[in-house]
């Protein structure tokens, strides 16, 4: 039995994550804190000024952590308001992909996180600071990928079907792009079909697409995806493999200046940001901190 020392914490909670309805988890939670001494607040996201009003409940309560329920979005909204501060980012996987959580080698088993955002290891890890107005966690790219998750999220199904439809239309559109890439270790001038900055390894379907990815390194790879005919594309995708290595070109840095000839998709976190000519970033070491597993509890 482990020795509790009261904690205060406040869950941030993504009503729609997952499919499951926000009484399913707040009650979920509730239920478990039943003989615990911790105190609990809920904020329900709404998607009007959550972040103002995330940060008055922050400065209110002062929880020793704030915890993020839900995807890979509601994480990287809490992770935005905590970075350079001294609270600590804890998360409860209630999405669909979980990529951010998979990556922290955090469990997906509710209670098991319950456990870890209680008596886990809190650790700092580093971010990307884009174009300084957003921080990447997990991987940000331009070309294929985010062409891809603007597609899916304008699909009218979702689930395979609209995912198999978005692909088709990504496979069909596709298109080489001509970037220049300044960075702390040299300008790079490449043809690609997608460059991927890369804090992490693989993305939440599983494709590795950064095998030298560690989120405490401060550094980040910029991953430049040369050439990758259909077959090899759609193997990728439907897979839980990584691209083959005889396609991609990987550099680790910690700054980038990447330019483009003509406007392209780009994408950070699995949030589509439109077409840019330009893209600024850079590395912020251990400027997050997080509750992760106990080292060898993963």
């Amino acid at each position: 039995m482990q020795k509790e020392h009261p904690q205060k914490l406040l869950f941030v909670i993504n009503p729609v994550s997952g499919g499951k309805g926000k009484e399913d988890w707040e009650q979920f939670i509730r239920e478990y804190f039943r003989e615990h001494t911790h105190q609990m607040e809920f904020f329900l996201l709404t998607g009007a000024d959550d972040s103002v009003s995330i940060l008055h409940h922050v400065e209110t309560i002062k929880p020793d952590k704030v915890v993020a329920v839900g995807g890979d979005g509601t994480v990287k909204l809490v992770a935005e308001l905590l970075k350079g501060s001294a609270y600590t980012l804890g998360v409860l996987p209630a999405g669909s992909a979980n990529g951010m959580a998979k990556e922290m080698g955090l469990p997906l088993d509710r209670t098991e996180a319950l456990e870890v955002i209680l008596y886990g290891e809190q650790k700092a890890i580093d971010v990307i600071a884009i174009n300084e107005q957003e921080i990447c966690i997990h991987l940000a790219d331009m070309g294929l990928n985010a062409m891809l998750v603007k597609y899916f999220d304008e699909s009218p199904g979702r689930g395979m079907w609209g995912y198999g439809r978005s692909v088709l239309k990504m496979l069909w559109n596709k298109r080489v792009i001509r970037a220049q890439l300044q960075t702390d270790q040299g300008t790079i001038n490449r043809r690609a079909y997608m460059i991927v900055l890369a804090n992490a390894r693989m993305y939440g379907t599983g494709v590795t697409i950064n095998p030298k990815g560690d989120l405490q390194d401060g550094k980040f790879e910029i991953v430049i995806v040369r050439s990758l005919n259909f077959l090899a594309i759609l193997k990728v995708l439907t897979s839980k493999g990584k691209f083959p290595d005889e396609h991609i070109e990987v550099h680790s840095i910690s700054d980038l200046k990447l330019k483009t000839r003509h406007k392209a998709y780009f994408q950070v976190d699995g949030e589509y940001r439109g077409r840019l000519k330009e893209v600024h970033a850079r590395i912020v070491p251990h400027c997050l901190n997080v509750m992760l597993p106990k080292t060898g509890d993963v």
